[in-house]
């Protein structure tokens, strides 16, 4: 299995504002790092990647579980392009990391797919946490992760996903610290994208949903919590992962986390309650 390494140059210099332009310089091996901050205008998805067998039952998942898995795009079987999330888009190679599971095991990290694609892969794009962060940042809620230029910090929990079919398992969570206020407008703001997860599933203690230690996250990179914030946790697109392990899959192949697909949809257009 390799390591995926982050690279040295300034997250700035790399800063896209283009789609087009960060999807070029991740295909080209320019940038390796997570996507946080990368292109801010756009929508970022999570891939679920599945033989065409199982696509229908991950589909009625998703329905089941809208809040970790919001569709946003699905391709069709062996298709690695997705005209409706962008031009010039494609699946094997536009992200800066894919994880490829076996019977469960993750088996090989990867910057590229050629080598593992199938004619039977059916892609699922899911709405990513990142796109709401533009508009967190915006209403004047700092976010220290994107600040410290670090991956969101990302527990498994003891909240079960509703099952279908061969998926099952449980709910993985972002974590981001805030002030009680900060809070507060946080919640008001992501409550009305549903399509990029909606609002928070929790926040506060974070043990009572199963998170033992918040200093030591299950993916991602830790992220300090000042004595005046508290964690606030939101359903995550790392979820499939968990789920794709806890099943047992025979084969399963995701972004790594914090490695989205920076679609050419716009944050603003996204439907809002």
């Amino acid at each position: 299995m390799s390591v995926l390494a982050q690279p040295d140059a300034p997250r700035a210099a790399l800063a896209f504002d283009d789609a087009r332009a960060a999807r070029r310089a991740i295909r080209h091996g320019e940038w390796r790092g997570h996507t946080s901050g990368l292109a801010p205008a756009h929508v970022q998805g999570n891939l679920m990647i599945l033989p065409a067998a199982l696509a229908p039952d991950f589909q009625r998942f998703c329905q089941q579980n809208p809040k970790p898995c919001p569709v946003i795009g699905v391709s069709q079987p062996g298709a690695r392009d997705l005209p409706a999330l962008g031009a010039d888009l494609d699946i094997a190679t536009d992200v800066p990391g894919y994880r490829v599971y076996e019977h469960g095991a993750l088996v090989a990290e990867v910057p590229d797919l050629t080598r593992h694609w199938r004619d039977d892969l059916v892609t699922f794009v899911l709405g990513c946490s990142f796109s709401f962060e533009a508009a967190l940042i915006e209403a004047g809620i700092p976010l220290r992760h994107v600040a410290e230029g670090r991956n969101v910090a990302m527990y498994r929990t003891t909240i079960s996903t509703m099952p279908a079919g061969p998926f099952h398992g449980p709910l993985v969570v972002s974590m981001r610290p805030m002030k009680a206020a900060d809070a507060i407008k946080a919640v008001q703001v992501t409550a009305r994208v549903p399509a990029v997860h909606g609002a928070p599933v929790h926040l506060g203690d974070p043990s009572l949903i199963g998170i033992r230690d918040i200093g030591k996250p299950d993916f991602g990179d830790p992220v300090a919590i000042a004595p005046d914030e508290i964690p606030v946790f939101w359903a995550c697109g790392v979820t499939p992962q968990a789920v794709a392990m806890a099943a047992r899959l025979p084969l399963c192949i995701t972004h790594s986390p914090g490695f989205m697909l920076i679609t050419d949809l716009l944050n603003r257009d996204l439907p809002y309650r």
